[in-house]
């Protein structure tokens, strides 16, 4: 498996896929402070996509030889906001691989090569919604059994370790400012109000 992204999100759902008996499991960010988070939560290997070798690298742990048809990641998230990560994940996908955009990409337009590899590999593109479920398990699961299951990962999980800083509200500037220009050590800001920390 494989993660594009490894914001809070992204990371939350690497330690999630760490508990179950994988072979390889990969966390892709642009930022170093975040792929060596995701090795302490779990990651047996981390990329930096933009980096000129990460799709020869990827082909290499799915086992692929030189020049070959890489079998491909049987399922990827791509979670990181930036469409070009889509295609990076398709490119990685296994024959009738799955692809989960957990990415909202807002106004952002994703160009997608949906060409020879897309059709030919049979890759599926699931889109997540966290407010809803997919129709076919809907039935099985309401929002009560969702919200035990949830609060019980999260107090596994303690989402409170990926917070980086904590300002006051009055220094929300400076807290949009510093997620801007430095997001290798900036992972989870909070603002918090009235003396709380």
């Amino acid at each position: 498996m494989a993660v594009f992204g490894q914001g809070v999100v992204g990371l939350l759902t690497l330690a999630l896929l760490a508990r179950l008996p994988l072979t390889t499991l990969v966390a892709l960010d642009r930022w170093p402070a975040r792929r060596a988070r995701a090795l302490t939560l779990g990651a047996t290997e981390t990329l930096d996509p933009i980096e000129a070798e990460t799709p020869a690298r990827l082909r290499a742990l799915c086992g692929a030889e030189d020049g070959e048809d890489p079998s491909g990641f049987d399922l990827l998230y791509e979670l990181s906001g930036a469409p070009v990560a889509l295609d990076q994940a398709i490119a990685a996908a296994a024959f009738d691989g799955r692809i989960v955009v957990g990415s909202w990409y807002g106004a952002k337009p994703a160009t997608l090569d949906l060409g020879r590899r897309f059709h030919r590999a049979r890759v599926r593109l699931i889109s997540s919604q966290v407010s809803t479920l997919t129709p076919a398990l809907a039935g099985r699961w309401n929002k009560k059994r969702r919200l035990d299951v949830a609060w019980r990962q999260i107090a596994t999980l303690r989402p409170a370790q990926l917070i980086t800083q904590r300002l006051p509200l009055e220094q929300a500037a400076a807290a949009y400012n510093l997620i801007d220009t430095d997001p290798d050590t900036c992972l989870q800001v909070i603002l918090t109000y009235g003396g709380a920390h």
